[in-house]
């Protein structure tokens, strides 16, 4: 007998070690190359990771390296848009004080903000070069030299010395947000900046052929477009008539004949021609098509002169109908008070008056705007530049604003006869409703709802982009 227990007691320390050294070999192996989910085929967890929310990834990339590889590989996000499981986030750019320049994302359905990796500090020494930013605003908007005396007054350190990416244009196509030109040390710049959303973060792509700031984009076929801005030129800043176009497949940028600017042309005066500076105020995707509102202006008066369409088959520009040129927003026309959604154009109409903006369709068939809310409940006008942007995802208008206690808020416009049949709408808060005239007719009542908001100090709205992953 105590033979016997001599045996099982070595042959159970055998044992033991050989299950040890088994769950050692095992650990290893597992920490090397395991499967994604113990027991399944990686096909099938690629499936189920497919089909989580968008904001878990970021705890799940913590899982392993493998998990890490596989949320960040092109292929999972492949597999989402053939499941129909992408989400459309919106991308806040924000200014926090005179120099910061900060993303936030928001997933609309979770109510979660994420803050994205800072825009690199870049500043290209050939393009940058010395000098009075602030003296070449001026001189870009009133067109006259500065007296030395006045030079002296505005010749301080400005914000576009200090803040790279000032002035800067925002787009959006395959997944990936781009920043272009802005100024740096008081020049336009050429260098253009994507965010990848899989990869998180921010790399160089290849310069625009032209340095601008303040210029407009649009997406067609999946390429971005840019059109006008302003230039550094030997006097000063001066308006931009020229288009370029980047296709992200080959990382090139190709000539789009310029902007005809034909309207300005026909100037009573050459007085007035040398006085009035045609510049390109917006741009919209619309139709297959980009529709540019265009302004005259002479700070700090704009004249609006219809706009420009570029049809990509014809490689040309054609004049804008009359009825969308005149009743396209004044001066504050754009990317960011214009928005698609369903194929419909909307516009915002701003107003000196707190919650007396409009929002307009436009009519292709009658060639003209109709309003479709009559007030927006915009609080913050007085002191931003952008106090209010537009946007449309989830199929439905949006506005992003400060609300009255200087938070930043994003609305969504819904009609009351929908929310029984909305099955998110519940979570979302009402702040006001309001009776949408229409010439008359029965009215429909629009209910705005806050989809989300947060207290971001004393920021500024810059510019917003939906991507849809």
């Amino acid at each position: 007998m105590a033979n016997t227990k001599s045996d099982r007691s070595e042959d159970d320390e055998v044992f033991q070690n050989e299950t040890c050294k088994r769950r050692r070999m095992s650990s290893s192996f597992d920490a090397e190359s395991p499967r994604l989910i113990p027991n399944l085929p990686d096909e099938l967890s690629l499936q189920i990771i497919a089909r989580v929310p968008r904001i878990c990834y970021f705890n799940m990339r913590l899982v392993s390296r493998k998990w890490k590889a596989t949320i960040m590989s092109s292929e999972l996000y492949k597999l989402r848009k053939e499941l129909g499981t992408t989400e459309e986030w919106l991308y806040l750019l924000i200014k926090i004080g005179e120099n910061k320049l900060i993303w936030h994302a928001l997933d609309p359905h979770s109510q979660k903000w994420q803050r994205l990796p800072a825009m690199p500090s870049f500043v290209n020494e050939e393009e940058s070069r010395k000098g009075s930013s602030r003296l070449w605003m001026w001189n870009m908007v009133e067109g006259i030299r500065i007296a030395e005396v006045i030079r002296g007054l505005l010749g301080q350190k400005d914000a576009l010395d200090e803040m790279p990416f000032c002035g800067c244009a925002i787009g959006a196509v395959e997944g990936c947000l781009y920043v272009l030109g802005g100024f740096s040390k008081s020049s336009t710049m050429r260098c253009v900046w994507r965010y990848d959303l899989i990869q998180n973060t921010w790399i160089k792509v290849t310069s625009m052929s032209t340095g601008r700031a303040y210029c407009k984009t649009g997406i067609l076929n999946n390429k971005l477009y840019v059109v006008g801005g302003v230039s550094q030129g030997q006097a000063g800043l001066i308006p931009l008539q020229s288009a370029e176009v980047f296709d992200p497949s080959t990382d090139t940028w190709s000539n789009v004949p310029s902007m005809p600017f034909s309207k300005a042309r026909v100037l009573p005066t050459a007085f007035l021609a040398d006085m009035l500076k045609p510049i390109a105020t917006g741009l919209t995707s619309y139709m297959g098509r980009l529709c540019v509102p265009q302004s005259l202006y002479s700070w700090p008066f704009f004249v609006d002169v219809g706009g420009e369409i570029y049809d990509p088959e014809t490689n040309s520009w054609m004049e804008m109908p009359n009825g969308m040129g005149e009743g396209w927003p004044a001066r504050q026309a754009g990317t960011k008070l214009s928005v698609v959604v369903d194929g419909e154009l909307y516009a915002f109409d701003p107003s000196n008056s707190l919650e007396s903006g409009k929002i307009k369709v436009y009519d292709q068939g009658e060639d003209a705007w109709k309003v479709v809310i009559g007030k927006v409940p915009v609080y913050d006008s007085a002191d931003s530049e952008s106090p209010y942007l537009l946007a449309g995802f989830d199929g439905k208008i949006h506005v992003i604003t400060k609300d009255a206690n200087r938070d930043i808020a994003v609305l969504k416009a819904d009609l009351r006869s929908n929310l029984d049949s909305s099955p998110s709408i519940s979570s979302l808060s009402p702040i006001c409703s309001h009776e949408v005239p229409e010439s008359g007719a029965e009215s429909d009542p629009v209910v705005w709802r806050v989809v989300a908001k947060r207290d971001f100090g004393p920021a500024e709205l810059v510019s917003c982009q939906v991507i849809d992953i």
